[in-house]
Order: C-alpha cells, then sequence, then structure tokens
C-alpha cells in the first residue's frame, strides 16, 4: 500500500530518499514524509501532499545528511493529515520509525504506553505506538529493542526504524509486508519495492516474513525472530523501471489480479473471530439498536461497484431477511426515491469521489437517513460526508478497470451482512461460523484459481474469444451479477461487445443473436439452479454458440454439456461470487491483449469518475 525507502552511505540521503519516493508515486500517496540525521539529531519534515511538495519544503536543508529514511502513506488508521504522515517519532525524540501494514493490536499498546509509560500520542496512526514500543525496550542496542518490541505486536509490519544515539545504523523488519536490501558500494539501501533501488544498485535481498536486517554503509546483517545470523542469498535485478513497478508483469491489471489473495485477506484482517463465527465491525460505531431498527436497505453505487451491490443485496436478503433495493447512482437522486427514517443507505466507491455517488449520499443525509460507506480511500469525500464507514483494504488500484477493489467490496458486504444478522439475532451460530470460516479460506483458495496452469488455460481460451466482435455471459441466482461484471471487464478493455443476461431470459430475446460458434461465457456455481443452468446452456448449444463454462467443483455434469469447462475449488454456496469473477477478470485481461488493446488505459474511460 505505502512506500518505504532508506539509506544510509556516502550521498546525500535527502536526494536519495526523495527519488526513491517518487519512483514508489505509482502506488498511491496521501502524505510524504522522511527523517534525517543532521547533526546528532534526526529531523521530521512530513506533510499531507505529494512527494513534490515535500521536496519543496526541503529546499536547501540537511544537504550533507549520510542517513535517513522515507515514506509515502496511503491511510489505513488515521486521517491523511501532516500529523498523521510518516516518519513518526517516540517520546524522546530520539527514534523515528515507518511502517506498513496493520498493526492489529495497536489500540492495547496505546493504552498500554499511555496508562503504564506515561507516552502522550501525537497522531491517529497505528505506526505511532511502534515508535513509543521500541523506546520503551531501547536499552543502546536499536536492533534488540526492534526485536524484543516485535513480540509484542500482532498483525503485518515492514517497518525501518533509526535512533540518534546510533546515527550510522538502519535497522527493519518484515511480516506480511514487502521490503527489500538493495547492495550498494559504501552505501546500502532498504525499500518497499524494488523501482526505488534500481538507481542505485541491481543486488538485492528480498526479506521473508520474520526477518529482521540492520544496515550501515559498509554492512548488512540479516536476522531471523531469534536474533541469530542468517546467510542470504542475493538477487540481481535486470527489470526496467517501467517493469519493476509494475512487479515483473506486462500490465498493472495482471499485478492487481494477482494481487488479491492478499488484497482480501488484508480486508478480512482484525474484523472476524473464526472460533466464535463472529464478525467485529466495531469502527462502524452503529450501535445495536440502530441496526435491529433498519427496515430496509438501499445500495448506491456505479460500474463495478454497483455489481458488487447486486451480489451484497442477495446476501442481506438471505442472512438478515431484511429488503435491499440496489441502485445505479446516476438515477438514485432523479427518481424520486421513496426514503424513511428507518431506512440505511449504503453507498460504495472505490475511489470515494465518485460524483453521482456523492450525490446519493447526500440525497439520503438531506432526508435524515444513516449513510454507511464502503470506500478504499480513507479521507476521501464520502468517508468524510457518510455517518459510518467500512474501509476496504485493497491498496492502491492503477488500471482503470477495477479487479481488487471490487474483491474487497464483496468481503465488506460480506463482513456487513454476517455483522447486521449476529446483531440482529437472526443469523443461527453454526451458519455463521460456516461462513467465517468460508472467509477465511478465501485468500487460500484465490491462490489456486490464479495458479500458473489455470492461468495459462484461460490465456488459450482468450486466442478464440478474441477473433470475435460480440460475445455473451449467462448465470443464475448470484451467478447474475457475476455474468454482468464479468461482461463489463471484457467489454471495458478489449472493446469486444459484451452482453450479460440472465440466463432464464435467454429466452426472451437473446437467443436470437446466438450464431454458429459465438462465446458464451456460462457461470455455473449455484447448485439450487444447477439443472436449470445446465437446460439454459443446451438451449445455447442446439444454437451452435460455444459454451466456456466456469463451476463449481463436483459440479461433474457441465463438462458434458460444454466445449470446455474451468472449476473452481469447492467453497460456501453464498461466496461463490469472490471465486468466480477471477476467471472473468483474467479473459478480459487476455482478450485485450490478444487484440493490442491499452489494457490500463482504456479509450475513452477514467480510473475515477468526478463529474455527472
Amino acid at each position: 500500500m505505502c512506500g518505504i525507502v532508506g539509506y544510509t552511505g556516502n550521498k546525500s540521503a535527502k536526494d536519495v530518499l526523495i527519488e526513491g519516493l517518487k519512483k514508489l508515486e505509482y502506488r498511491g500517496y496521501d502524505s510524504a514524509g522522511v527523517a534525517l540525521e543532521d547533526n546528532g539529531k534526526l529531523e521530521i519534515c512530513k506533510a499531507a501532499g505529494s512527494v513534490g511538495d515535500l521536496e519543496k519544503t526541503l529546499n536547501g536543508k540537511f544537504n550533507t545528511a549520510g542517513l535517513g529514511l522515507g515514506h509515502t502513506r496511503w491511510a489505513t488508521h488515521g486521517r491523511p493529515t501532516d500529523e498523521n504522515a510518516h516518519p513518526h517519532y517516540s517520546a524522546s525524540r530520539e527514534i523515528v520509525v515507518v511502517h506498513n501494514g496493520i498493526i492489529e493490536n495497536h489500540q492495547a499498546l496505546r493504552d498500554r504506553l499511555s496508562i503504564e509509560g506515561g507516552y502522550e500520542f501525537r497522531s491517529e496512526t497505528d505506526t505511532e505506538v511502534l515508535a513509543h514500543l521500541i523506546e520503551e525496550y531501547y536499552r543502546g542496542d536499536l536492533f534488540e529493542a526492534l526485536r524484543r518490541a516485535l513480540l509484542d505486536v500482532e498483525g503485518s509490519y515492514a517497518l525501518v526504524a533509526a535512533s540518534s544515539r546510533e546515527p550510522e545504523k538502519l535497522v527493519c523488519a518484515r511480516k506480511d509486508s514487502p521490503l527489500i536490501i538493495g547492495y550498494g558500494d559504501g552505501e546500502n539501501l532498504i525499500a518497499s519495492d524494488i523501482p526505488a533501488l534500481l538507481t542505485h544498485t541491481r543486488k538485492t535481498c528480498i526479506l521473508e516474513d520474520g526477518e529482521l536486517a540492520v544496515l550501515t554503509a559498509d554492512r548488512v546483517v540479516v536476522y531471523n525472530r531469534q536474533g541469530d545470523i542468517l546467510e542470504k542469498d542475493t538477487l540481481e535485478i535486470d527489470w526496467d523501471l517501467e517493469a519493476a513497478e509494475k512487479g515483473g508483469y506486462d500490465h498493472f491489471m495482471l499485478k492487481e489480479i494477482m494481487e488479491q489473495p492478499v488484497a482480501v485477506r488484508e480486508t478480512l484482517r482484525q474484523r472476524i473471530s473464526a472460533g466464535e463465527g463472529k464478525v467485529s465491525l466495531s469502527e462502524l460505531e452503529f450501535s445495536v439498536d440502530e441496526l435491529k431498527r433498519v427496515e430496509k436497505i438501499f445500495i448506491v453505487a456505479c460500474g463495478t461497484a454497483y455489481h458488487a451491490g447486486l451480489v451484497g443485496k442477495a446476501v442481506i436478503e438471505k442472512l438478515v431477511g431484511i429488503p435491499v433495493e440496489v441502485e445505479v447512482a446516476s438515477e438514485f437522486r432523479y427518481r424520486e426515491p421513496l426514503l424513511e427514517q428507518n431506512h440505511l443507505v449504503i453507498v460504495i466507491s472505490q475511489s470515494g469521489e465518485t460524483a453521482d455517488t456523492l450525490a446519493g449520499l447526500r440525497l439520503a443525509r438531506s432526508r435524515g437517513l444513516n449513510v454507511m460507506a464502503i470506500t478504499n480511500v480513507v479521507g476521501s469525500t464520502v468517508s468524510r460526508e457518510a455517518d459510518h464507514v467500512l474501509y476496504t483494504w485493497a491498496g492502491p488500484e492503477i488500471a482503470v478497470a477495477s479487479t481488487k477493489a471490487y474483491l474487497t467490496q464483496l468481503i465488506a458486504l460480506y463482513l456487513f451482512a454476517i455483522y447486521l444478522g449476529e446483531s440482529r439475532g437472526v443469523l443461527p451460530v453454526e451458519e455463521a461460523m460456516g461462513l467465517v470460516k468460508g472467509l477465511q479460506s478465501l485468500p487460500g483458495k484465490l491462490n489456486s484459481v490464479l495458479n500458473e496452469e489455470n492461468v495459462a488455460r484461460l490465456k488459450t481460451y482468450c486466442d478464440h474469444l478474441a477473433k470475435w466482435e460480440s460475445a455473451f455471459f449467462v448465470g443464475r441466482n448470484l451467478d447474475s451479477p457475476v455474468a454482468m461484471e464479468g461482461s463489463l471487464k471484457l467489454k471495458e478493455i478489449s472493446y469486444i461487445h459484451a452482453e450479460a443476461c440472465a440466463a432464464g431470459e435467454l429466452k426472451h430475446g437473446p437467443l436470437a443473436l446466438i450464431v454458429d460458434g459465438i462465446p458464451v461465457i456460462a457461470l455455473v456455481t449455484q447448485e439450487a439452479v444447477l439443472d436449470k443452468a445446465l437446460s439454459n446452456i443446451q438451449e445455447i448449444n442446439a444454437r451452435g454458440g460455444e459454451v466456456f463454462a466456469i463451476a463449481q467443483e463436483g459440479f461433474d455434469d457441465v463438462q458434458n454439456q460444454v466445449d470446455s469447462v474451468f472449476y473452481l475449488p469447492p467453497v460456501h454456496n453464498l461466496l461463490t461470487p469472490v471465486l468466480s469473477v477471477v476467471p472473468t477478470q483474467l479473459i478480459a485481461y487476455y482478450a485485450a491483449l490478444a487484440r493490442g488493446s491499452a489494457v490500463d488505459k482504456p479509450r475513452n474511460l477514467a480510473k475515477s469518475v468526478t463529474v455527472e
């Protein structure tokens, strides 16, 4: 999500950090900052805004500093403000820390440090806890203080720390979030991503989970959690900068598809208790009485987020038993919706700046309704104006065609549906436990869907699909909104005209367009309507359509009815949309590639629609 750069050596640390942070701006940012060693002190300069803004502030300052660490922030805990920007000081201002990830037990640590240690906190971030905790354990050895502090920490982290008492040294650690060491001549670097290193070195070492390292200008030592020295292999990077920004993938879209297991895991993190079958969304600050009074829900969104809302409608109605309407945001306020005091409006926007969705939010607020937002951007307009906010932790999404942001919106809706059902006392414990366990299994199952063999099969199918100017997606029940999302992705980036159809509607018009060989992608994951879905496929077969099915493992009859089938690992029936949409994303990507389309920047489209 965020970007980290650290440097110690014989060059201007300020220049190296600013250059490196600029190389990481593609990851997204809302603030930036650096800490530089200057005459025995660590001086911090940071601000909300861009790296360019930070550079102007630093002009003429700290030119001789040879050690420093920098950060571009994508907000998680705390708004995008100067105070919440990294780096963070410890209480004595002798230790500084930058951090990517989420400290799950930050509130408990904050309370402990405040009460027992008398520490005062200057920011809303979980990262500041780390600075104070390291200082709490500091006895003249920064590495040992960091190692000891991490024994108290739960969550994910890539962090770098420095101390004015040991001004030649950077210490760092990694769990779940990436950190890469760059070896130089009379200098060494640490960064969260390879682009920040390439100007200075191509000789690197990738830290693994649980590993720590100490960097000085002439030496790097890597340790395990127990403090034992490790021998690490070096990796020579031969990518150019553009390839490095994309993690070695050809396009940001493919990179973001492959990041979905991690994005789902991060969005689930801290929000579920598998043993109890409970979902904890205390961040929403609903009272139980408020949730029990809800009589109807409106979900308001555009494009891909609208399709997520359609899945959310089905899940909420199934688990909670209250009616849900899903509204295209651009139509919502113009149709004079019948809104009443006990209705809840949920708005969904990846950027939190979508103009039509904001208009829907403001209409609901003007009528006195409670509004909950699902968004990926802390501090966005939607997050500021909504009464309650449920953040997705997809991280920055660069490609115009949304993939990981969509998937995390689904996860947020599942979490809210379970939370609402449990709060109202209508969701049986056994059913909740099954769903929670299913949610926890999703990152592993997504990795299975995205394995090399499966990706190759989908790429091969697209050789046929790319030759056509039209295609169809069909599905029933929960497969229907997935068909709509798959259709949207294909038309967005390959420019193939794609139509999504509820499979039961084929006889009401769409069958007239089925001709010999035309590609039809059939979603077949819902056991309750399996026989009917197979009957619809037979109708397509009879007209000569070529059917590629995406089916749940165990639906053995599907392969006898279609030209080709892609099987998904088994999962709880309500959770299938999380898995089934991924093959449609890859189909869109490889079809666009085969047709020579601009995958990341399709014509006529923008990432965020901020005007009506």
